[in-house]
């Protein structure tokens, strides 16, 4: 049940300016009202539904360890590819200078051990000089690989089978350790990823099944991990369901999920309260005598009246159609035609 009240902003007191000796008097203006009423309500029967996205459970960002300049593209994003393909090569000139001149100076220092070895062998070079040619051989071998292995970082290679979902550079673009060269989104299984609120996440455990919708079709989804409100500013957590049925869905769609017994503490609020800016929704609550603009969190519904995931509680008196009103306005309260004065 609704409780309707009304509110009634103070107006603008407009007066005249004096006249030689004549006092000017303020012509007070009827204060415009507006209608309040409690958030109050429960949610559609059976649950409530959260949006979530659909994504792959494979998903790699490629990036290299070296700082070079992109020498070849060999994809596009769309493709599909194998694990294995080579998608993009980086410039190695320097590279493989480097590693001629390592492998030279291998060669060079694998004689020189084999000849220590002969001589020892020989009883005519002694065990210190048999440890130091090992030594050196050791430490050519391994800068030859550690050659070897950076050359292999400017071969950008797909780690498993799957879509090129965005190339993020281009040939002649120069890159540094890190930078992100292109996404990759595997084929195989998808998940659901969705934000719970508190309340939301206590009718779920790991392991059960949900309802959800997306591209017009209903589906079924197992969730695998449910984190508790770990962001410090919404304190909400993270869903990850694992799609079911039906398989083969687009990447990135918009779904729904439908979580069992969620009632969203029983809070609704009309669409007309709304006050949009930018990506945040808020409404205004009457609140000692102000008007208090509140960012809130809503839930995907339909008709006139939104669950309201976090942001509100049931005490709360929701402005309608707040139109112009500001932040922190004075206002004062009447019911039943009464002035109360807040």
């Amino acid at each position: 049940m609704k409780l309707l009240t009304t509110l009634v902003l103070p107006g603008l007191l407009l007066g005249t300016l004096a006249c030689e000796h004549k006092e000017a008097r303020p012509d007070i203006k009827a204060l415009p009202k507006v209608t309040v009423s409690l958030a109050a309500g429960t949610a559609a029967e059976g649950g409530t539904w959260v949006a979530a996205t659909l994504q792959s459970t494979r998903t790699a960002t490629m990036a290299t360890r070296m700082a070079a300049q992109v020498k070849r593209v060999f994809i596009q994003e769309g493709q599909r590819v194998t694990s294995g393909t080579l998608l993009m090569a980086l410039g190695d000139e320097d590279l493989q200078a480097q590693l001629r001149s390592a492998e030279t100076g291998l060669a060079a220092v694998e004689a020189h051990h084999r000849r220590i070895q002969a001589l020892f062998a020989q009883k005519a070079s002694t065990p210190s000089e048999l440890e130091q040619a090992q030594a050196q051989l050791a430490q050519s071998q391994a800068g030859v690989s550690s050659l070897k292995a950076n050359i292999a970082y400017t071969q950008i290679r797909a780690p498993f089978s799957g879509i090129v979902q965005s190339r993020k550079v281009n040939e002649g673009d120069f890159v540094g350790p890190g930078m992100p060269l292109l996404e990759l989104v595997g084929e195989g299984d998808q998940e659901l990823v969705a934000t719970l609120s508190e309340v939301e996440g206590k009718t779920l455990k790991q392991g059960a099944k949900v309802r959800f919708e997306a591209e017009a079709a209903m589906g079924e989804a197992q969730v695998t991990a449910l984190s508790p409100g770990g962001d410090a500013f919404s304190h909400k957590g993270t869903l990850r369901a694992r799609v079911l049925s039906p398989k083969g869905l687009r990447q990135g769609t918009f779904a729904r999920i439908l979580l069992p017994g969620a009632k969203s503490e029983g809070l609704t609020v009309s669409r007309s309260a709304l006050v949009l800016r930018g990506e945040l929704t808020g409404v205004f609550v009457a609140k000692d005598g102000h008007a208090e603009l509140r960012w809130i969190t809503l839930g995907d519904g339909a008709g006139d009246s939104l669950p309201v995931r976090s942001g509100l509680k049931a005490e709360d008196r929701v402005i309608d159609r707040p139109g112009t009103l500001q932040d922190g306005q004075p206002v004062d309260l009447q019911v039943g035609g009464v002035n109360h004065g807040k």
